[in-house]
């Protein structure tokens, strides 16, 4: 496809690697000037409303982890690995503490340190991203996992 997000878009996280990622909140109406993506990764406890681009959803309940840990891992690998030449998106409800935590972990698969990528995140997302402890460990032990 070829086309990837401005970084100076709302809620766009340039990862070291030059990729950039869309992180948002569902309850906040899309950027009005900004494209829409062409892929999304939803992250919520219950099915995403339809979306008019390629969506998939991974059940992750509010404040918790992904229901499917392999499954999790698989689908972040797929927006990482498509954010090369594509609009990706991740989401959750609010666009903080799931989004954060997975955008931390596609910052672990492109290089950064687990121990640092949360860090990384609320530098170059939001300073509030990633919210329980549990996420911020889940992060830390998500390289670990292969």
């Amino acid at each position: 496809m070829g086309e990837v997000w401005d970084e100076r878009d709302t809620g766009v996280l340039r990862l070291p690697s030059g990729r950039l990622i869309r992180g948002r909140g569902l309850r906040h109406p899309l950027p009005p000037a900004a494209p829409p993506p062409s892929y999304g990764l939803y992250l919520l406890g219950d099915p995403p409303p339809a979306m008019p681009w390629e969506a998939r959803w991974l059940r992750w309940r509010d404040f918790w982890l992904p229901a499917d840990p392999a499954t999790a891992r698989a689908e972040l690998t797929e927006v990482w690995e498509r954010a090369v030449r594509e609009r990706v998106e991740v989401a959750c409800h609010g666009g903080r503490g799931r989004t954060g935590t997975a955008l931390a972990c596609l910052a672990v698969l492109d290089g950064v340190p687990a121990a640092d990528a949360v860090g990384y995140v609320r530098a170059h997302y939001h300073r509030r991203a990633v919210e329980t402890p549990w996420q911020r460990s889940y992060v830390r032990r998500f390289a670990q996992r292969q």
